[in-house]
C-alpha cells in the first residue's frame, strides 16, 4: 500500500478539510494505509452512524469550522502539512435551497479562508475538491471539458462554480505556475467529480442512502426524480485522481496545478430509476416508488463530464464499471445492517487489485 502514487504519501503530513464527511472519511483512509499522518479538519460528523467512527483511525481530528481562520491558520501552523485537500462543504442541493447563506458562506468564503490560511503558512500542495455541478449546465448529452464555463442553477451549484473562480483567481493572483519558487512556493489544482457512491453515506437526500436507510426499516424507497441521468461512480474512483493529482504537485511538477475532472465511462451515466434496478439484484430487499411533486425543487436531469484531460495527461482511468460499484456499494451496506461489518478495507484492496490488474500509473512503485 504504502509503494501507491511512488510512495510520495509515505511520512508526509496531510491535512484533509472535511475529514468527518463521507469522501473526506475514505480519503483519511486511503491514506492512513499509505503510511501518511493525517490531519482533520472539520465540523463535527453530520450523520449519526457515521463512516468516521465505524473506521476508527489513528489520525489527528481536529472540529473546527472552515470559516474559522484565525482556528485554521493555528491548525496549519501547529501540524505544518505538506498538503491540503480541501473537501469540507456544504455538500446537498436541496439543503442549498433551504439555507443558502450558509451554502455559499461555507462553499465559497470557507474555501477562501483554506487557500488565505495555506498562503500565510507557505502550504506547498492544495487540491480543492469542487463538483460537476459547478459546470454551467445546459443538458448538453457530451461531457463537460474543464475549460467550459462555470455556472450553476441552484445555490450548491452555483457555490460550487464559485469557488472553482475563486480558485482560478488565487492561481492566477497569489500561487502563478510562472512565479512558482520565485514569488511563492504553492501549486494548486482544482478536481471535479460527479456523482459518487459507496459504503458508509448516511448524508440527506443522497440516491443510494436513501435506498439503504429504507430496506434498512423496511420499507419502500422513495424516488422523486427517476429519469434524471448522473455518471454514477465508486468513491475510489475520484479519490484515485485526487491522490494522483496531489502527487504530482508534492513532485512540483508546475504543469499539473490546474482544473481537473474525474468521472466515469460513459457507460456510467444512467437514470436514477435504473440504479435502483441495479442494485435490487444486490439486495432482494429492496422495493421502491415513484414519487412526483410538482412543486419539486429544479435539479439537473443530465450532466456528466469529458474525463479526456486525466485520461490522456495523468494517464487515470476508472476501475469499475457501473454494476461492480452499485455491488460494492450494496454489499458494504448488506455487511453493515445484517453483520454489523464494516467492509471499508476490503473494498479498498480489492480496488486497488483491480487497478493494479489494468497496470494503472498511480499503482506502480
Amino acid at each position: 500500500m504504502e509503494t501507491l502514487f511512488s510512495g510520495i504519501y509515505k511520512n508526509k503530513t496531510v491535512l484533509v478539510t472535511g475529514h468527518t464527511g463521507f469522501k473526506g472519511s475514505w480519503l483519511s483512509f486511503w491514506l492512513q494505509q499509505m503510511g501518511a499522518k493525517v490531519i482533520g479538519y472539520s465540523l463535527a460528523a453530520p450523520t449519526e452512524p457515521n463512516h468516521l467512527s465505524l473506521l476508527n483511525l489513528n489520525i489527528v481530528s481536529t472540529i473546527g469550522d472552515i470559516r474559522d481562520l484565525e482556528h485554521l491558520n493555528t491548525t496549519i501552523e501547529t501540524y505544518k502539512p505538506d498538503i491540503v485537500f480541501h473537501l469540507a462543504a456544504q455538500p446537498l442541493v436541496r439543503l442549498s435551497y433551504e439555507n443558502p447563506i450558509e451554502t455559499y458562506e461555507t462553499n465559497v468564503i470557507g474555501t477562501l479562508k483554506v487557500f488565505e490560511a495555506c498562503r500565510a503558512n507557505s502550504v506547498k500542495a492544495i487540491v480543492n475538491i469542487t463538483s460537476d455541478k459547478a459546470y454551467e449546465n445546459r443538458e448538453w448529452v457530451w461531457g463537460y471539458r474543464e475549460n467550459d464555463p462555470m455556472g450553476g442553477y441552484d445555490p450548491y451549484s452555483s457555490s460550487k462554480g464559485c469557488a472553482d473562480l475563486l480558485a482560478n483567481s488565487y492561481r492566477n493572483s497569489y500561487f502563478n505556475p510562472a512565479e512558482y519558487k520565485k514569488s511563492h512556493n504553492t501549486l494548486l489544482a482544482s478536481c471535479r467529480a460527479g456523482n459518487v457512491i459507496g459504503g458508509g453515506d448516511w448524508a440527506k437526500d443522497r440516491l443510494m442512502t436513501d435506498i439503504m436507510l429504507s430496506v434498512s426499516q423496511g420499507k419502500k424507497v422513495s424516488i422523486r426524480n427517476p429519469n434524471a441521468t448522473r455518471p454514477w461512480q465508486h468513491v475510489l474512483e475520484p479519490l484515485s485522481g485526487y491522490l494522483a493529482i496531489g502527487q504530482k504537485l508534492l513532485e512540483e511538477k508546475v504543469e499539473f496545478g490546474e482544473a481537473w475532472n474525474f468521472g466515469p465511462s460513459d457507460e456510467g451515466s444512467i437514470t436514477v430509476e435504473e440504479v435502483v434496478n441495479h442494485v435490487k439484484k444486490h439486495w432482494d430487499k429492496i422495493d421502491y416508488e415513484i414519487h412526483r411533486d410538482p412543486h419539486q425543487l429544479h435539479e439537473a436531469n443530465l450532466l456528466k463530464l469529458d474525463c479526456s484531460k486525466a485520461h490522456i495527461r495523468l494517464k487515470w482511468k476508472d476501475v469499475w464499471d457501473s454494476e461492480t460499484t452499485f455491488e460494492k456499494t450494496v454489499k458494504w451496506y448488506k455487511n453493515y445492517y445484517e453483520s454489523n461489518r464494516i467492509i471499508t478495507a476490503e473494498n479498498l484492496e480489492t480496488y486497488i487489485a483491480d487497478a493494479k490488474a489494468k497496470n494503472l500509473l498511480w499503482t506502480r512503485g
